[in-house]
């Protein structure tokens, strides 16, 4: 937690800063006592590779695998992850954790232009911290389910069923007359939907409850910080494997599995030649990561200064690979087995999204032999995923508010725990909506806009500032501080050309074919599109807005002004780490709101 250290810097009448030179020792020293580390090297992996590995990686990459080219898929796959995620990584691994500050102060300290850009992942990650945990709350109510002697949507003999349209077991994804009952399950017993968000219905007081249930996990999680984070995640972020492993030893001994699994890994050659299909990989990887939703750097500003960030990063994308490849193959084989006993094309079964988890893979586990183990086996794995990955987002929130107000919000609550509390609490109100009966397409509406339309938009502004404005020399230095070496020439060369050009062509096709929000065969109402893009604009607006209010205050012309504005406020070629100019307590959005007289 950074604290306010009053007589270390003294203000001039322009509102500069000037600081005691400090040795490096000095300043580690100094900087170690006011924040938290983790307590091995291992919590921090387990905690990076627990955010990076989530639903996604279950529910995403398996299908766009197969619809892509098979196994032909992993050559732009494994292309856009050694040039563009690892180097990615990497890099936000090496800004947290040698500034030792959250998204928000480290981004304003390289490039105060774009200091809004830090502000903005805090923001996306918040809102997204209110509504994916909602996906938790529907797997807790799968994971109790489960224990009865038949799972419930088996039958279309049940009273949420359309008994007229409903079907046992699957059908065919051209089939628009009849919906299966594990269909039926998911949208008129767990969700009740009504007929769109015009209708927000009522509470749904059983997921209202998963929802409070979830967030106890999620605060008991995170209250002491990465002191508690660092235990809990040698938990969640490893039983996941164990079950996706016993998963897939049980389901390559169904009969059809191998078809499904051929289906997966069967390489389409001529896929190679369509440009979505790179483009498909860059944004899987980047997005499976989690670059640019700031929690990478602020995971890595708890972490010791020499802390191998290097290899951390090579860890953390390859165990996330890895998932992603397992999740495939215990998916597929699943979907061949589902195939043989319908007499369905695989084709035709093979879904993706909350689709698969809830709808395909609940009628695939009640088929099994001992389905009950197998249910209770694979939501709990879906819980624990989701859980991980919430504990970073939240710890974003988090630490923006304990790096910017630490003091005055410790004089009045007095503990990080009560921080901890309040902030799950107002997470908790906020994502009370995704829990009507409506809740659906709020839910479908808020996911689109935030992690499609803006997410593409501020990762190319961050790697833009730190690349080519703050500069690749610069992040040189920065990890030779660190690790006692300067990156060699591959990573030198996918942060000045690779990562950018490539966030780039992401951002353009998402531009490109963009199109409305859609759930299902419903279409959003106009204004519903309005609201979306309400969401995106009020997420990333503190782009331009720290932009203006940067360049308001400086002195001089405008190209003094903006010369003034892109020059960070570290001076990574000093001999020692902390400028002249840089004032490690002034809190970056203290600035964004205040003009200098």
């Amino acid at each position: 937690m950074a604290v306010r250290a009053e007589d270390s810097a003294i203000q001039s009448k322009e509102g500069d800063y000037a600081m005691k030179p400090l040795g490096v020792k000095a300043i580690l020293d100094r900087t170690l006592q006011q924040r938290p580390t983790w307590s091995g090297k291992l919590e921090f992996i387990l905690a990076s590779v627990g955010y990076a590995v989530g639903l996604g990686n279950v529910w995403r990459f398996p299908y766009l695998c197969y619809r892509s080219g098979g196994g032909a898929f992993m050559i732009p796959y494994l292309t856009m992850l050694f040039l563009c995620g690892i180097p990615m990584l990497f890099l936000e691994f090496a800004i947290g954790q040698y500034i030792r500050l959250g998204p928000v102060h480290a981004l304003a300290k390289i490039c105060p232009l774009f200091k809004g850009v830090g502000l903005a992942s805090v923001i996306i990650s918040f809102v997204y911290s209110t509504y994916n945990i909602t996906v938790m709350s529907w797997a807790l109510c799968y994971l109790f389910n489960s224990f009865g002697a038949v799972l419930p949507w088996t039958s279309c003999n049940n009273t949420w069923n359309v008994v007229k349209n409903c079907s046992n077991g699957l059908l065919s994804n051209n089939n628009t007359l009849l919906q299966s009952a594990s269909q039926q399950f998911f949208d008129y017993r767990l969700l009740e939907k009504t007929n769109g968000i015009e209708e927000t219905g009522s509470f749904r007081w059983e997921l209202f409850g998963f929802l409070i249930l979830v967030w106890v996990f999620v605060y008991f999680g995170i209250f002491k910080g990465v002191k508690s984070t660092g235990k809990v995640v040698y938990f969640t972020a490893t039983v996941p494997y164990i079950t996706l492993f016993a998963l897939l030893i049980n389901n390559v001994q169904l009969p059809g599995a191998m078809n499904g699994v051929l289906y997966f890994v069967t390489p389409v050659w001529s896929k190679l030649f369509e440009v979505k299909v790179w483009v498909y990989a860059a944004a899987q990887v980047l997005n499976s990561i989690g670059v640019a939703f700031g929690c990478m750097i602020s995971m890595a500003s708890y972490n010791k200064f020499n802390n191998n960030i290097f290899r951390d990063a090579l860890v953390v994308s390859f165990i996330n690979s890895f998932t992603s490849i397992l999740a495939g193959f215990v998916i597929f084989s699943a979907i061949g087995y589902m195939s043989h006993i319908h007499h369905l094309p695989v084709d035709n079964i093979a879904t993706s999204g909350p689709g698969l988890v809830f709808v395909v893979y609940p009628e695939v586990l009640s088929t099994m032999p001992l389905f009950q183990l197998w249910s209770i086996l694979f939501f709990s794995m879906l819980v624990l995923l989701g859980l991980d990955s919430q504990f970073g987002t939240v710890e974003v929130a988090i630490t923006f508010l304990k790096d910017e107000f630490g003091p005055v919000i410790l004089h009045y609550l007095k503990t990080e725990e009560l921080l901890t509390l309040v902030v799950c609490i107002v997470c908790f109100i906020l994502g009370i909506p995704y829990v009507t009966q409506g809740g659906i397409y709020i839910f479908q509406l808020m996911d689109h806009y935030t992690t499609v339309v803006s997410l593409m938009v501020l990762a190319f502004i961050e790697v833009v500032a730190v690349s080519w404005i703050f500069g690749v020399p610069k992040i040189s230095l920065m990890v030779k501080h660190m690790l006692g070496e300067t990156p060699n020439l591959y990573f030198r060369l996918c942060w000045l050309l690779f990562c950018p050009l490539l966030v780039l062509s992401i951002l353009i096709s998402s531009i490109v074919k963009y199109s409305p929000a859609q759930y299902g065969t419903y279409t959003y109402p106009l204004w519903a599109e309005y609201v979306g893009w309400c969401i995106s604009v009020i997420s990333l607006v503190w782009i331009p807005l720290g932009a203006i209010q940067e360049m308001y205050k400086n002195k001089g012309s405008f190209l003094q002004r903006l010369k003034t504005a892109v020059t960070p406020t570290i001076n990574v070629e000093a001999e020692d780490l902390l400028p002249e100019k840089e004032n490690t307590d002034s809190p970056a959005c203290e600035t964004l709101f205040t003009s200098t007289q």
